[in-house]
């Protein structure tokens, strides 16, 4: 066969395709370079593979809540509910993810994270980030970033100034003729739920909308009581209260209102 002959379809997969490798694809080898412990201890390769798998996830969350968002903002709700479903799901194997921290010990902890400090999973710029596009904006955060560069500081500015998941589901109500003003929201909002016969797929993006602001939730206590096991109420290595400071903040919602509709109905 010629050698500068095209390649048949069928015949441009596997090792006879020779254009592209699994780990050439996924960059592996600069992967699997940035695990690098600082200690002895034999649980930091654990805790820095974990906390960046975090971080991964982050990123594919951000990417489809704003997919999620622009849809809204577009009237596809159907597509909107299909993003939905696959954020649920990421978010779901981030509170199953707290189980392998947990296979670590207090006492194997300790044994690195002295040399933490003053890191802290408080400087996630990502997980900011997911807070700020579900509607929980406190500008008062970007203080806590003193180590991050011009470019995630320009993100999280980006993301104060932005519409909100929130903004684009009141959008979607709008273009279906409901009024939205804060005067009127919730009278729009009960409409949706009582009227699922004309309004069903407003109802069901609203409850994905909870969904995910109820599996935050989750992560957050999930989150909480792993530091709690690990360290009791030890301050944070970022200099936080710790255990306390991440309590007060599972009774966050990203979405009051939904959550009060319940008692309206």
């Amino acid at each position: 066969m010629d050698d500068d002959a095209p390649v048949p379809p069928h015949r441009r997969f596997g090792e006879e395709g020779g254009r592209l490798s699994y780990g050439g694809y996924l960059r592996l080898p600069q992967l699997l370079a940035q695990q690098r412990p600082r200690s002895g201890a034999p649980d930091e390769l654990l805790f820095i593979t974990v906390h960046q798998v975090y971080e991964l996830w982050f990123k594919l969350l951000l990417h489809e809540l704003e997919a999620a968002r622009e849809a809204m903002f577009e009237s596809e709700l159907w597509r909107a509910r299909h993003l939905f479903q696959r954020v649920h799901a990421v978010e779901r194997v981030l509170v199953e993810q707290v189980d392998v921290l947990e296979t670590m010990t207090p006492q194997d902890f300790l044994g690195f994270r002295a040399i933490l400090a003053p890191a802290s999973g408080f400087q996630s710029v990502q997980f900011r980030e997911l807070e700020f596009l579900s509607g929980l904006k406190d500008e008062r955060y970007l203080g806590s970033f003193r180590h991050a560069g011009d470019t995630e500081l320009a993100r999280l500015r980006r993301r104060l100034a932005e519409p909100t998941l929130w903004d684009a589901y009141l959008a979607a109500l709008s273009q279906r003729g409901l009024p939205v003003s804060d005067a009127e929201i919730m009278a729009s909002l009960l409409a949706v739920a009582r009227d699922r016969e004309s309004y069903d797929d407003l109802w069901q993006l609203a409850e994905d909308l909870l969904t995910h602001d109820e599996t935050a939730a989750q992560w957050r206590m999930r989150h909480v009581q792993m530091v709690e096991r690990q360290i009791g109420t030890k301050s944070g290595t970022g200099g936080s209260t710790g255990a306390p400071y991440l309590r007060g903040r599972t009774r966050l919602h990203y979405f009051p209102l939904l959550w009060e509709l319940r008692a309206w109905l």
